[in-house]
């Protein structure tokens, strides 16, 4: 894994992205303390299925403009729940259903939340 700043310069890059593609309620989840999946998660919804394909897009192309590429990306055809793995970085975009109903947030509660201002 990369170093923890690596991978929060990448959080805030992939924030970046998803604010100028107008996201809705992005949170931020440091899990490096409970998890060894990755160092950070970011959690946010789009309206609808093109919204969240092209919030996809733009994480994936700024995070390609850093010479970083997905390991995975899961969901992206149907667009309820796309989840794009970096490694360190794992960015989850969803529908407002499918938010609420796994409720990423909530299972992570160990993790510290961070403020994406504060990034």
């Amino acid at each position: 894994m990369a170093e923890k700043k690596d991978a929060l310069m990448l959080a805030r890059k992939a924030i970046y992205a998803l604010e100028d593609k107008k996201a809705k309620d992005i949170k931020v989840i440091d899990i490096s303390e409970v998890s060894v999946l990755a160092d950070y998660f970011i959690i946010a919804s789009g309206r609808n299925s093109t919204q969240i394909q092209t919030l996809s897009d733009a994480v994936i192309k700024a995070l390609g403009e850093e010479g970083v590429t997905t390991k995975q990306v899961e969901g992206y055809q149907n667009a309820q729940w796309v989840l794009l793995d970096f490694g360190d970085l794992i960015v989850h975009i969803f529908d407002e259903e499918n938010r609420l109903f796994y409720d990423l947030e909530r299972i992570w509660l160990d993790g510290k939340q961070i403020n994406p201002e504060e990034l």
